[in-house]
């Protein structure tokens, strides 16, 4: 007895992109594990600091004076910090000093890292932006305090210059910082993939990343063609409202999850793919069905090209409308590089794909094709 269509994993037929370095395997084994194809494409690289020079000047620094104020911004990076003080044999002290300061964090993951070191914090904003922790703090008297900012892969120079000009005395602690990646040209891949409507979902989980996968955009000349096919028809996943920050500084719709988890960003990729791009192609939900990259049908699902699904995308989005092969090449091809042939051998192989059901798809005499009418 064959599955069912409605029996396929969720994310059957779809590709996604994972542009995460830490924690890329545990979250393409998440994607995977729903029977999405996963792209790779680090952005960046997040080089601890345990043995820089930097990190441990500033942790003398803190320890040479009690502090005010401690701000923790990321749960990796706070226990990095811990971590390497610990190893130089400094940790008691500097759980001492912090201890009887006032300790805010940035957000859960923070919170989650300053918890587990046996610390509490007095302050924490729902979400991770550092503007609201920001507002907080400026509500303090901060003229001669001591504040202590654990940064977060790059200076915080919008927060530490705010917090200057209050009149405190700021110890910026540069726990890691990011790199370029190892494989740069994988970011070009990406890029292009995206482009040309190979990839159905983009994913974030810093906005580091998503200025360094802009950037390699701009690089190539292809960043007004990213940003229209995030806007149209690739959709953008990050882990949190600061993550998305740059995309949507560049027009483009986010979506977020309401918890900065892994396992919720993957939740979104999926709500967010089941409502933009599965296709109902029959009368009967779940019998023919086109998913990303996929014909889902009795029997299992049938492999497409993305040339292949553009065509049928856009036949089953307009069903019983006749579209040329010139709207065709531009919904299957928006990079050009095709002709009126191209059409022909695709509508031809989906016809063979759909196999009973090869007639759903029409040709209508110099007019060009439509999809049988649900």
């Amino acid at each position: 007895m064959h599955d069912s269509p409605h029996q396929a994993r969720s994310l059957t037929g779809f590709t996604v992109a994972v542009t995460a370095d830490r924690r890329r395997e545990e979250m393409t084994a998440l994607l995977e594990r729903r029977g999405a194809e996963v792209l790779q494409a680090p952005a960046l690289r997040m080089l601890p600091l345990g043995d820089d020079t930097a990190l441990r000047r500033a942790t003398e620094s803190c320890l040479a004076a009690p502090l005010d104020y401690v701000i923790a911004t990321t749960g990796v990076g706070w226990r990095g910090w811990m971590s390497a003080a610990e190893g130089w044999g400094a940790a008691e002290a500097l759980l001492a000093v912090c201890r009887s300061a006032t300790v805010v964090s940035r957000g859960p993951k923070a919170t989650g890292a300053v918890r587990a070191s046996g610390l509490a914090e007095s302050f924490s904003p729902a979400t991770e932006a550092t503007a609201e922790l920001l507002s907080w703090l400026l509500t303090r008297d901060l003229r001669g305090r001591r504040v202590a900012v654990q940064e977060h892969g790059a200076p915080l120079e919008g927060l530490v210059a705010a917090l200057r000009e209050r009149g405190a005395q700021v110890v910026e602690v540069p726990v890691y910082r990011w790199a370029p990646p190892e494989d740069p040209q994988a970011l070009e891949r990406l890029v292009r993939a995206t482009v040309r409507r190979e990839v159905h979902a983009l994913t974030f989980t810093s906005a580091p990343a998503a200025v360094a996968v802009l950037e390699a955009a701009a690089a190539i000349g292809c960043r007004e063609r990213l940003l229209r096919a995030a806007r149209a028809e690739v959709p953008v996943c990050c882990v949190g409202p600061l993550c998305a920050q740059p995309w949507r500084e560049a027009g483009v719709a986010v979506h977020c999850p309401e918890r900065g988890r892994l396992g919720s960003l993957v939740r979104a990729v999926e709500q967010v793919l089941s409502r933009h791009g599965r296709h109902e192609l029959l009368p009967v939900p779940g019998e023919l069905v086109l998913q990303g990259h996929a014909l889902l049908r009795r029997g299992g699902p049938v492999a497409l090209s993305p040339q292949q699904a553009g065509v049928l995308r856009a036949l089953a989005e307009r069903p019983g409308r006749v579209l040329s092969r010139a709207e065709l090449l531009r919904s299957a091809w928006p990079e050009g590089g095709a002709d009126g042939h191209a059409v022909e051998v695709s509508i031809a192989r989906l016809r063979k794909a759909l196999g009973p059901q090869a007639g759903l798809i029409r040709t209508v005499p110099k007019r060009g094709y439509c999809l049988a009418g649900r």
